[in-house]
């Protein structure tokens, strides 16, 4: 049976094979740019994070510009692997739309700790969120 994050690894390797091919799947409205939105251009923090109870609604409403997109949630971690060169840290609970956060290290964090995730965002699956790089902190 495949762990958790390697159930991911084999998702990010079909979309990196399939993407190519396909038109971008979240072209939408400018939902975005509202003031709550949990995404932004460049490499800034969002000023106001998703939690895993919004990050449903805002999944479909990334930015569709050729060029880094940020976004930034804040929640519990379900998953925190180390595969001796990278960590992956999962949040929210499977059955929802869950966020993989690829960074250095764990830095000591577990599952059940309260974290910020704030990094490039990328769509893996419809329910699948990738943000690397990307930075964990504890949440403030």
């Amino acid at each position: 049976m495949r762990s958790r994050i390697g159930i991911w690894r084999h998702r990010l390797l079909a979309v990196c094979l399939i993407a190519p091919l396909t038109p971008a799947p979240f072209a939408q409205a400018e939902a975005w740019r509202a003031p709550d939105s949990p995404f932004t251009l460049g490499e800034a923090y969002p000023d106001v994070p998703a939690t895993c109870e919004t990050v449903g609604d805002w999944i479909d409403h990334a930015p569709t510009i050729d060029g880094r997109i940020s976004f930034a949630i804040v929640g519990e971690l379900v998953a925190a692997e180390w595969d001796g060169t990278l960590a992956y840290l999962v949040m929210c609970p499977e059955g929802s739309v869950q966020v993989m956060c690829v960074t250095y290290s764990k830095d000591g964090r577990a599952v059940g700790d309260r974290v910020l995730f704030g990094g490039g965002w990328s769509r893996i699956d419809h329910d699948k969120i990738m943000l690397d790089p990307c930075l964990a902190s504890p949440e403030e």
